[in-house]
């Protein structure tokens, strides 16, 4: 198949590594014209998967009418909160017929829309023109870039309310070593890979304060619970929360020295002021902008969730995360269900 790569990121170049050996033909966009030139140069992004190259015929454009022009499938990999502004891009150069006749948009990235409050599927039809969900499919999963781009075994999910384009995505990418459930709930499947960051944020702090595995059980088991109450009040099923995208991915993420939200709580804990931690980062830790749009919508909605409000004060009010493990500990006790 002829598949376009909105994002030229790690998770991006991965993914096309991944589905170049499928024998899919590849188009990556790059957003910056000199990234793409020094990626189409070099086949390596060093800075971020040292080691890894890209195979020749992966083509490689700051061009995104180009791109979008070849792609039956669409990946889309940039970063959540430009996600709006590229693909209004992407609608204004390109022509329509090219976009028309793309027969699915497979959503990557992880986060909610500050501002708007909504999941990037939303933000696909938002831009879209015509589209609608039988198009829209969401990959989510325990799968850091650093692991799949090197073969290491890994499950995903493939969600869309349309069954027969989840199957096309588990039949033209799953691998030997990139295995691919389906699922149609796309929305809980979406809501828990945003979630997740957030609570790896938290899982990052405990371990900068020099909490232990106690410490870190119990945030990620509360941040199922407040994943799944935020589900349950948009419609997910619960247990989409208890599969890859939910509890797989947020073990990994809270767990793994890959993860860059868990570095980035971590540095938050040292002491490092957000700019400060911000600017340490290579990659970008989307729990962050995450944080202060899943406040937003919890309190929209009028639900609880006690950890990403403790580490919204941190972030965005300057709480010390000593009063925010405080006040968590000492919350008016309740029973675990609730």
């Amino acid at each position: 198949m002829n598949i376009g790569v909105l994002g030229a990121g790690s998770w991006g170049i991965a993914l096309s590594v991944l589905l170049h050996k499928k024998g899919h033909k590849l188009c990556m966009w790059e957003y910056s014209g000199e990234a793409a030139r020094f990626l189409d140069e070099k086949r390596e992004l060093p800075s971020k998967l040292p080691g890894i190259i890209i195979p020749q015929d992966v083509e490689i454009t700051n061009n995104i009418s180009k791109m979008l022009d070849m792609a039956e499938l669409v990946l889309c990999v940039v970063p959540s909160q430009t996600m709006r502004q590229t693909l209004k891009t992407a609608v204004k150069e390109s022509n329509p017929a090219a976009i028309a006749k793309i027969n699915g948009w497979i959503m990557a990235s992880k986060g909610i829309e500050i501002g708007t409050l909504k999941l990037m599927t939303d933000v696909l039809t938002d831009e879209i023109p015509g589209l609608n969900a039988d198009k829209m499919a969401v990959l989510s999963g325990p799968s850091h870039a650093e692991e799949v781009s090197r073969d290491m075994p890994t499950t995903v999910v493939a969600a869309s309310e349309n069954m027969k384009l989840a199957e096309l995505i588990q039949e033209q990418f799953s691998t030997d070593s990139f295995r691919i459930y389906t699922n149609d709930d796309m929305r809980g499947v979406e809501l828990a890979a945003s979630i997740k960051n957030v609570i790896a944020l938290a899982a990052g702090i405990t371990d900068g304060m020099g909490f232990g595995d106690n410490t870190k059980g119990a945030i990620m088991t509360r941040g199922i619970a407040e994943m799944m109450r935020l589900g349950a009040k948009m419609g997910a099923r619960d247990s989409t929360f208890s599969g890859l995208a939910g509890i797989g991915d947020l073990i990994t993420t809270c767990i793994s020295r890959h993860s860059r939200n868990r570095k980035m709580g971590e540095l938050l804990a040292q002491g490092l002021t957000l700019d400060q931690a911000l600017e340490r980062m290579t990659m970008v830790a989307e729990g962050v902008q995450t944080t202060k749009s899943a406040y937003e919508l919890a309190k929209k909605i009028g639900i609880e969730m006690p950890i990403t409000a403790e580490l919204y004060k941190m972030l965005f009010e300057g709480k010390p995360a000593k009063e925010a493990v405080r006040d968590l500990m000492m919350r008016e006790t309740k029973p675990e269900f609730w």
